[in-house]
């Protein structure tokens, strides 16, 4: 049980279920646990209420209900879309394009489609740091097959010109797939798969409230992906395996609860970003490595003179918990920052807060504090 002090500024790595998503839950793994491919009623009430969730993220992805598959997370979501459409369209195609700063997931399998052949173009950010649309439409030619580009970088809140990305990808070659990885701007920026021009497209759950182990990949119509596993027929066969129907509905839940409130969320944060940053303008030899254009759920920056494996263990002590980075990199440099000109000496002191509605200002002020006090104690007494 999290105690009342506890300060969680890290909601970038995963966020507190909702009260509605685990009391949907509870219903299904207490009361509602037919499996949903049976073919009596107790199946049948379960596939209801599994579809009922699909329209739900379909109805906050703007798009039909046909088009959402559930999968296990965000990971499988962008290997399933990655390798998935490289194997169903890379026959004669082989070239795929990506960036250089994706989440470890999507940079994976571009690595596992390197090794199988495949000519991978990944670009960089320019030397201000910023991924041009430009750059993205000229990598792609008539051998190119799949563009991968994030939509939010998950760690220093930088949005990436996606719409304007495979916008002109399209104008050029309609028959390139494009994948976006949604994951951090899911319920937290606006967009559609469609006004991106998103061909694929992956969110998650337990970003938004929901619990680990659920994602979705949504699958525009006509588009061929060729699956990862073999087995049954569930989410039309490209994601065998008995569904997790308690994680769907908690899933389904948790995002229409949050719908039901986006534009005050949306504002509570940018409130708490904007006041975040003036306050560590105060402090001595902080700088700021998100973009003033970011997303204001995640804030990037550097505490000069201070390593973030010691100010995380330093405000982890005060119960004040944020990250360095990506938390699936445990601890390791991913090498994200320097990509996004970002100088090592800076990513080597770099933390990372991400913020969701519940966080209070407060809460920012304890923060801040704490770092005043680290830089007394850690640096100046040296």
């Amino acid at each position: 049980m999290v105690s009342k002090m506890t300060i969680y500024l890290d909601s970038a790595a995963t966020t507190c279920p909702s009260e509605a998503c685990v009391s949907a839950m509870t219903a299904m793994l207490r009361i509602q646990y037919g499996n949903p491919s049976s073919l009596h009623r107790f199946g049948l009430d379960a596939q209801l209420l599994a579809e009922q969730a699909r329209k739900q993220i379909a109805a906050a992805l703007g798009c039909e209900a046909s088009a959402v598959m559930f999968t296990s997370g965000a990971t499988e979501s962008n290997h399933l879309a990655v390798l998935g459409a490289a194997h169903a369209y890379g026959r004669r195609k082989r070239r795929v394009v990506t960036t250089t700063v994706e989440h470890a997931s999507v940079r994976g399998a571009f690595d596992l489609l390197e090794a199988e052949g495949y000519e991978v173009v990944r670009i960089a950010p320019d030397q201000d740091g910023r991924l041009t649309a430009d750059a993205i439409a000229a990598a792609v030619d008539e051998q190119t097959c799949l563009v991968s580009m994030m939509l939010v970088n998950n760690e220093t809140g930088h949005i990436l010109p996606v719409q304007q990305a495979f916008a002109a990808v399209k104008r050029e070659h309609p028959d390139v797939i494009t994948h976006c990885d949604a994951v951090q701007g899911f319920l937290k920026i606006p967009f559609t798969p469609e006004k991106l021009h998103a061909d694929l497209l992956t969110v998650s759950g337990h970003k938004v409230h929901a619990c680990k182990g659920i994602g979705a990949l949504y699958h525009k119509k006509g588009i061929r992906l060729i699956g990862l596993m073999k087995g049954g027929e569930q989410e039309g066969g490209l994601r065998p395996g008995t569904e997790s129907v308690p994680l769907i509905v908690g899933f389904g839940a948790a995002v229409s609860e949050l719908r039901a409130n986006l534009a005050s969320r949306a504002e509570t944060v940018s409130g708490l970003r904007a006041e975040c940053i003036r306050q560590l303008s105060e402090l001595d030899g902080v700088t700021i490595n998100s973009p003033a254009d970011g997303s204001p759920y995640i804030l990037s920056f550097s505490v000069k003179g201070l390593r973030s494996e010691t100010m995380l263990h330093f405000l982890s002590d005060r119960e004040i918990y944020v990250s360095s980075g990506s938390a699936c990199s445990k601890g390791k440099q991913s090498g994200v920052l320097e990509q996004f000109r970002i100088k090592p000496d800076l990513a080597d002191s770099t933390l990372r807060v991400s913020f969701c509605a519940e966080n209070t200002a407060v809460e920012i002020a304890a923060l801040c504090a704490a770092l005043r006090d680290a830089q007394e104690k850690l640096v100046h007494k040296r």
